[in-house]
């Protein structure tokens, strides 16, 4: 468990800005014109559409994406009765994972109020500027009319997470857990410890999926609760068992098949979990100290399934499992209430997802290579990031079919990428990328597959249906690594180059390349302990037509790569010189940066090349160019050799494309600001166009600006390095790059491989 002081969760709380919330503007405002659409006079508009129809309200303002995390701070994590001012940094987490895992915007309201009916008049006032109430750190019983009263009286959702958020997430992990050990849910003896809103709400959903009211036992701090015990609550009394033989934890756990916890710390010992029966699930969720902590329940009986809220072991029941994708499936389809259906609907999605392949990035969080369903993950990992799309699609479709959803989804294909999107996993550019590239995969070979991402990335682009991959490397090694990573390699096949079934085929490659560079000093003994090495063969497979792409770089320096492949494959004979493009895609937009890999210190020609090959390859996404040729200096303002080769370089595109837009030299903030530049410098070429290509001066300062902005905000999303100017499809990949990062890769590669047949095809042709 991660230990935290005071002192640093204090200065988390204040440094900087204070708290961890804050509201950003979603439009323009710099100008005049801005403000007056913003605010006054033109603000009036959308008013006057909300008037003659509320739900335009959901069309012109936030409201359908905006949830309220309204608190009296009477039963705060486990603090208590704290007050509602106290409670705010609580609200306000709540709010940051909101935003984080669902895209939610939040605004957190703590309420001095402590009856409920007052309470009640509070929210209910408040309630039309949102979309959905979250109802937090509210004590039992008044959370419980609370919720139902306000249920009735709203027409948005209203949740109270400390009751339904726990109940959903563990009735999931209950669900997958007797199905683990193959146990029947009618007929396991269930034991809840703890009677307050949690506990109530999860037992009532374990019946709501099978389990049996009467092989269920309550307890509260009076132990067992029993039908003649007085001055019981509502809840309470719905509970109380009839049996009289049973009165304290120990004697109700005596053969019980599950445990739950939502008590305190350090109430189960080893000896009651030794008289459970056989493989007995424990879900010690007392926090921040478990019932019994995992190493004592596993100590006592090894056989055990077991959950806690803690990170650091397995089977974490934690809400934000569901929380913020039930709430976003509601808005989307501007929902009245989250009913029993939707909450099913999110069990059910929840407990499938952690039946399917996990994905590599939450591998590589947890440091493991194979989760895989079974006693040690039964509840999918927090930062699962397909949590948003399943389980926001089942809540949302199941609104729709019980008739609360006042909004209806016909394409859920589309609504499940749009929510991907919303959270940065994809963009509108790959998921173009991999539509266009499933639609014509291609042959590509992967050179460095014993490289684990390497491998992954292979296997992940052949289940995306993507390219056909050809793995590079000795078959065993590639093999014991698969099956370490938990890999399915069926169907893709394997070269092993140095093997002597591939003799014939080294030589034959030799030979080819000797032809093709013998004025370059090249022998045929020279070329062919070259075929040893897994870049040349590989980009001669390419060469040859035996494959239609190849990808390296992970292991290889990139001076050798470039070498190589200037050797094997060669520039485009339209050009002298050739080099790399990385897209920025961002909430402002995209930009395409160049050259980033490839041309240290450029001169003119150089310069002018890679303008040409960024214009190209710009259009090859399907966007018109606008191009700055960045430097330090502004339309003559320096005299420096760095800015007059700029200066040159820009003069000959815009006379050799007079079509173009291109101009410079010009510093990085004018190409960004349209406003300023058109300010400044009316008779620039790109005057009213905003930019999206920028060609830097030198390889320095071109990773530099990509690679900062990646540093600097974790919303960017970074493709490439993508090649530009070689012959064949020969592209690289920067050294550390994630599985998702070579995947994009491979997406580019085959795209660029199918226009390069058909481009073939239709020189052919002529």
């Amino acid at each position: 468990m991660v230990k935290i002081s005071k002192e640093a969760a204090l200065n988390y709380h204040e440094a900087g800005r204070p708290g961890k919330i804050e509201v950003k503007p979603t439009k323009a405002y710099r100008t005049q014109t801005d403000l007056s659409l913003a605010y006054s006079p033109g603000v009036a508009y959308p008013c006057l559409e909300i008037q003659q129809d509320p739900e335009a309200a959901y069309r012109y303002t936030d409201k359908g994406n905006l949830v309220a995390v309204i608190s009296n701070g009477t039963a705060v994590l486990g603090l208590g009765d704290i007050g509602a001012m106290s409670g705010k940094p609580v609200m306000e987490g709540k709010g940051l994972l909101f935003k984080i895992y669902g895209g939610i915007d939040v605004f957190d309201i703590e309420v001095a109020e402590k009856d409920p009916e007052k309470f009640c008049e509070a929210v209910e006032k408040i309630a039309p500027t949102f979309g959905g109430i979250n109802l937090e750190d509210i004590k039992a019983p008044e959370c419980f009319y609370i919720e139902e009263r306000l249920k009735r009286t709203l027409d948005i959702p209203v949740m109270h997470d400390d009751q339904h958020g726990t109940a959903i997430i563990s009735a999931a992990g209950l669900k997958n857990a007797l199905e683990v050990i193959g146990k029947d849910i009618k007929k396991v003896k269930i034991v809840v410890n703890g009677a307050g809103a949690a506990a109530i709400s999860c037992t009532k959903l374990y019946m709501a999926i099978g389990a049996q009211k009467e092989n269920i036992l309550m307890l509260d701090s009076k132990g067992v609760i029993t039908s003649d015990r007085e001055n019981l609550n509502e809840q309470k009394k719905y509970f109380a068992t009839d049996r009289r033989d049973v009165h304290t934890l120990e004697e109700a756990v005596n053969g019980a098949d599950v445990f739950v916890g939502l008590s305190k710390g350090n109430v189960l010992s080893q000896d009651m979990v030794k008289s459970m029966a056989k493989d007995p699930i424990i879900f010690a969720l007392a926090n921040p100290v478990p019932e019994i902590s995992y190493e004592d329940a596993m100590e006592a009986r090894p056989d055990t399934l077991m959950s806690t809220g803690r990170t650091d072991y397995p089977n974490q029941i934690n809400n934000v499992i569901g929380f913020p994708y039930i709430f976003r499936g509601a808005l989307d389809v501007h929902a009245t209430a989250i009913n029993e259906e939707m909450k099913l609907a999110a069990v059910h999605a929840i407990a499938d997802l952690a039946k399917q392949p996990v994905p590599d990035v939450v591998n590589d969080v947890y440091k493991v290579n194979n989760l895989t369903f079974g006693r040690q993950y039964f509840i999918p990992k927090p930062v699962d990031p397909r949590l948003i799309t399943e389980v926001s699609a089942a809540v949302a479709k199941a609104a729709i079919e019980s008739g609360v959803a006042r909004k209806t989804i016909e394409d859920w294909d589309e609504y499940k990428r749009s929510l991907s999107v919303l959270l940065g996993q994809e963009t509108k550019l790959t998921q173009k990328l991999y539509a266009t590239a499933s639609a014509h995969p291609q042959r590509v070979v992967f050179a460095e597959a014993v490289h684990p991402t390497m491998l992954k990335a292979a296997v992940q682009a052949k289940a995306e249906g993507i390219c056909h991959p050809i793995l590079l490397g000795n078959d065993e090694v590639i093999a014991k690594l698969a099956k370490q990573l938990d890999l399915n390699l069926d169907g893709i096949e394997i070269i092993n180059l140095r093997h002597p079934d591939e003799q014939e085929r080294r030589e034959r490659y030799a030979r080819i390349l000797t032809e093709k560079r013998q004025r370059d000093g090249y022998t045929f003994q020279e070329a062919n302990d070259k075929m040893f090495e897994r870049n040349y063969f590989g980009m001669m497979m390419v060469e040859t037509g035996e494959a239609d792409a190849f990808l390296t770089g992970l292991y290889t320096k990139y001076s050798n790569t470039i070498k190589v492949a200037k050797e094997v494959i060669g520039i485009r004979p339209e050009y002298k010189h050739f080099g790399s493009m990385h897209i920025i895609n961002s909430q402002k937009g995209t930009l395409y940066i160049a050259d980033t890999m490839v041309n240290e210190n450029p001169d003119t020609d150089a310069l002018v090349d890679i303008a040409r090959l960024a214009a190209t390859s710009v259009r090859f996404f399907n966007e018109k160019p606008v191009i700055s040729m960045i430097s330090h200096s502004n339309f003559g303002s320096s005299t420096s050799d760095g800015a007059q080769k700029v200066r040159k370089a820009t003069e000959i595109m815009q006379q050799q494309y007079p079509e173009l837009a291109i101009d410079g030299e010009m510093q990085l903030g004018f190409a960004l600001d349209r406003e300023l530049r058109d300010e400044q410098y009316p008779f620039s070429r790109l005057n009213g166009k905003d930019v999206n290509t920028l060609v830097f001066p030198n390889l320095s300062s071109a990773r530099s600006s990509y690679k900062m902005l990646q540093m600097l905000d974790a919303d960017v999303e970074i493709i490439g390095p993508i090649q530009m100017g070689l012959n064949k499809p020969i592209h690289f990949i920067d050294f550390g790059a994630s599985v998702r990062d070579v995947v994009n890769i491979v997406a580019v590669a085959t795209i660029d491989a199918y226009v390069d047949k058909v481009k073939k095809r239709i020189n052919a042709a002529k």
